[in-house]
């Protein structure tokens, strides 16, 4: 009976949770996978579900924080194209020194934005990673648009203070 209610719930939902996935991954088959890691979920879970009607929005919200998750996991390093980089590089006419000094700044920025309270690492990456708007990640999260800013600036603030501190030390 699960089952069968399992594969109805998937034929159903399948391309919207395809599409909310989508649009927090930006990747075609890391949605797919998103979408199966939430029918595994909603399997393991469904005995607990009280009111049919919400289970659409309880599917989408299992689907925005597995995709979350996911990219949390799959991305350890915030993406710093290797050709942006070297271009950037170039352009500057930087010495050896100066390029190395470089790539460890951005590696030990990247280690203090995973360093980030969760609220404040999932606003930051959907910031940064995927270039959405202060809107879009509201939408994302299912959040207001002013805790979204407030939340990058207190990444930001936290982020400038740590960066100070270091510099001072």
């Amino acid at each position: 009976m699960v089952s069968l209610e399992i594969s109805n719930l998937y034929s159903t939902y399948y391309k919207r949770l395809l599409h909310l996935s989508y649009s927090i991954t930006k990747d075609r088959h890391l949605a797919e996978d998103v979408v199966q890691e939430t029918f595994i979920k909603v399997m393991n879970h469904l005995d607990t579900v009280q009111d049919v009607n919400k289970l659409p929005a309880w599917l989408c919200v299992i689907t925005k924080r597995t995709a979350i998750d996911i990219l949390r996991t799959k991305q350890n390093d915030l993406p710093m194209e290797q050709d942006l980089l070297m271009n950037s590089v170039n352009d500057m006419n930087q010495t050896v020194e100066e390029i190395v000094e470089f790539t460890l700044f951005i590696k030990e920025v990247e280690e203090k934005i995973r360093s980030l309270n969760c609220i404040y690492y999932d606003v930051m990456m959907l910031k940064i990673q995927h270039e959405l708007r202060e809107q879009e990640i509201a939408n994302q999260l299912n959040i207001k648009l002013s805790s979204v800013k407030t939340r990058i600036h207190r990444a930001r603030k936290y982020l400038l203070k740590e960066f100070r501190d270091q510099v001072s030390a």
